[in-house]
């Protein structure tokens, strides 16, 4: 009897080691945890304040834009401009949508010619081009150039054709037979769907649009630098729709940037100063 109870005695002081071994390594897993979650609460709260100080950025933008004082109007040509905002530094940059090649009213020629400004061959930019007018109109025949029509995509093994139909969205042209997410990143910033128009103004195009136009781009630019800004008397007061790319910087080192396609005057609620278009936004590591 008393060796039986020696061992019971044994067992239990067994369990006791090993439960309170066991509450000490949760309590342990758990401060571990409060501690990450405490971590990742402070670093998404700080990254949500760099994130609205670039929003900010935006909304500056569309009112430096709408200067009515032409010294200090802001030009929608895709300049970087520096403002400074409750201590943080942003480079903020708006580009009139009119600017821009529109994907669903563009000639194939003029696209084709873009896409030969970013670096692309002479032939597979026009068969590019060709794919880009055969993916929106509704007929099913090439483009007597160079194209695309349900028969090529079938041959590429795709299991989709032409959509016959206007894009709704830039990234969609990456569906378009031969666009690689190469080619689209470098064109991807001269690309719209709401200027409405066939032909970019060159008033607010960029150095390959403007190359594209059969324009010389450095001559341009120079002209409108050197016009501080007051380009053929009508800056800031084109469509009202702009691209604008917002990168803030906060002391810390902390980045946030966010772009976005906004139209001036008249948002969805009451009292907001723009519609959105488009928006994007995210973080950069210092």
């Amino acid at each position: 009897m008393p060796v039986r109870r020696d061992a019971q005695r044994g067992v239990a002081l067994l369990l006791v080691v090993w439960l309170i071994a066991l509450l000490t390594a949760l309590i342990g897993a758990f401060a571990i945890t409060a501690r990450v979650e405490s971590l990742q609460g402070r670093v998404l709260a700080q990254g949500s304040v760099t994130q609205e100080i670039a929003r900010a950025g935006v909304e500056y933008a569309l009112q430096r834009v709408a200067d009515a004082d032409a010294r200090t109007r802001w030009v929608p040509d895709g300049r970087p401009y520096a403002w400074t905002y409750a201590g943080s530094q942003l480079e903020v940059q708006l580009v009139d949508e009119t600017g821009k090649v529109d994907l669903n009213q563009t000639d194939a020629q003029t696209l084709a010619n873009l896409l030969r400004a970013v670096g692309v061959e002479d032939g597979q930019a026009q068969q590019l081009a060709g794919a880009v007018i055969d993916w929106r109109d509704s007929d099913p025949l090439v483009q007597p150039t160079s194209g695309a029509e349900d028969p090529q995509y079938a041959e590429a093994g795709l299991p989709y054709g032409a959509k016959d139909a206007p894009f709704e969205t830039v990234g969609e042209v990456e569906q378009v037979l031969g666009w690689t997410p190469d080619i689209y990143a470098r064109v991807r910033p001269y690309l719209t769907l709401y200027s409405g128009r066939s032909r970019p103004d060159p008033t607010y195009a960029q150095g390959p649009v403007l190359t594209a136009l059969g324009m010389d781009p450095s001559l341009v630019l120079a002209q409108r630098q050197g016009a501080n800004g007051q380009v053929a008397g009508v800056v800031g007061q084109g469509t009202g729709t702009y691209s604008i790319e917002s990168r803030a910087r906060r002391p810390d080192g902390r980045q946030a940037v966010l772009r976005a396609v906004v139209r001036a005057g008249g948002g969805p609620t009451p009292g907001a100063m723009y519609t959105t278009l488009r928006w994007e936004e995210g973080w950069e590591p210092r």
